[in-house]
């Protein structure tokens, strides 16, 4: 529920295909004999090759009480690893110009790697290390516990991530798409090396794992680089973990938090759908005419009308096991009551009366042309190739996405607006100062 990530993932599908329709397959895609996927974008003009690992080993596998066990996990990967101590593995790759980085989200756990295309062996050695045998070292894990402890209780002074918070487990009640991906102060305490080296042992594996590898690299030498490192890893003998499925329906329920604070956050929210459902197209064009930007009707009714609002935005967070939609807005707390009765009055109008040709080409217009330069690096590249192999939207997802968006009429934006946005199917959160 977390508005930058979502929209980062949103919004990077959408920018490849904002791109003249290429000449050639955006990447080539092979299995290697144990499983893992391999995807390989040629850039020969790019020195600098960008090199992802994703493995389906995310938030959404923690178990019940040791939430943010994946998050943990991803934290202290590259804190040793393959005889390396976490400095010797920062001096490594910083003595190259170079980067490498871990990390987890709601559906996977990433390694990333940045390096001249001189000093690609290095990076893979590095990289290599610490996927098949990271240490997690005894200190590190409970240095990274306090940290991520810490600011945990610093995100309880932001409204919008307490808002979040509750928001996400009001729209997927008992999935673990409801639980935050750090965890809590009480169950990220209780994790020990332990639970982390367990967690990575048992779903961190070649079947289910994704290399995307972008630059100044060919197919042939990325797959005896990769081969070369990753080629003799075996799958343990159990199955990968079974994934949740969908959350059941969630009610409108709403829910309060007070806060010492003179600006109030309203968040309403409910399940939506992702991009392998064609719903999800007119979806996104409705909600960018609902709250994309500044011609949207929020912002043009909340903040310029009225001046009732420091910020009001509505987006679709898809996933790979579900989605959502949320609508936010910033207020002064005595102004709560009359914004909120806007949103859900412009929610209401989008199902019941037909979107105006201006929105609608405008609101398509953007989502088609507006980000070509949020894939103009070879990491950025890299990221929307493991996005579109996880979510198996295919290589040819870019140009899907471009003719669908087109295709979108007011009738359609209408249709979904009555399916997705009735604002008594939402959940609300408000957080504010007392009295209001």
């Amino acid at each position: 529920m977390r508005r930058p990530v979502s929209l980062a993932l949103a919004l990077t599908l959408a920018a490849v295909a904002a791109a003249p329709a290429p000449a050639a397959p955006l990447a080539h895609r092979e299995v290697l004999p144990n499983g893992v996927v391999l995807l390989v974008a040629e850039r020969p003009a790019v020195p600098i090759v960008a090199v992802r690992v994703f493995h389906r080993a995310g938030a959404v596998l923690d178990p019940a009480g040791r939430e943010g066990l994946a998050n943990l996990a991803g934290a202290t990967l590259t804190r040793g690893a393959g005889g390396r101590t976490a400095r010797q593995i920062d001096e490594a790759i910083e003595f190259v110009g170079g980067r490498l980085e871990a990390d987890a989200g709601r559906d996977g756990l990433s390694v990333s790697l940045s390096v001249l295309r001189r000093d690609l062996g290095l990076g893979l050695d590095l990289l290599r290390d610490v996927v098949r045998s990271p240490a997690f070292p005894e200190a590190e894990v409970k240095r990274k516990v306090a940290e991520i402890q810490a600011a945990i209780k610093r995100s309880e002074e932001n409204p919008e991530a307490v808002a979040s918070r509750a928001l996400g487990r009001l729209v997927f009640p008992g999935h673990p798409y409801g639980t935050p991906v750090e965890g809590t102060v009480e169950s990220v305490g209780g994790l020990t090396r332990d639970d982390v080296a367990a967690f990575y042992r048992r779903h961190v594996r070649p079947d289910t794992t994704i290399v995307a590898v972008v630059g100044a690299v060919t197919v042939a030498e990325a797959r005896q680089e990769i081969a070369a490192r990753l080629g003799d890893w075996a799958s343990p003998p159990w199955p990968p973990a079974d994934v949740p499925q969908a959350a059941a329906p969630s009610a409108a329920r709403s829910e309060r938090v007070t806060r010492e604070l003179t600006q109030a956050t309203i968040m309403l929210g409910r399940q939506a759908v992702n991009q392998r459902d064609p719903d999800y197209f007119p979806l996104a064009v409705a909600s960018y005419i609902l709250g994309g930007g500044s011609a949207s009707r929020l912002y043009g009714r909340v903040r310029d009308e009225g001046g009732l609002a420091y910020s009001v935005f509505a987006w679709v967070t898809p996933g790979q096991h579900g989605a959502s939609m949320t609508v936010s807005a910033q207020t002064r707390n005595a102004e709560v009551p009359k914004v909120a009765r806007i949103l859900e009055e412009e929610l209401a109008r989008m199902g019941r009366e037909a979107v105006m040709d201006r929105e609608l080409e405008l609101a398509k217009a953007y989502l088609i042309g507006s980000f070509p330069l949020r894939l103009d690096t070879s990491a950025k590249v890299a990221d929307f190739l493991v996005a579109i192999e996880a979510m198996g939207l295919g290589l040819d997802y870019a140009d899907r996405y471009r003719e669908r968006i087109r295709a979108v009429t007011a009738a359609d934006v209408q249709r979904v607006a009555a399916k997705f946005m009735p604002p008594d199917t939402f959940a609300r959160v408000v957080v504010a100062g007392g009295g209001t």
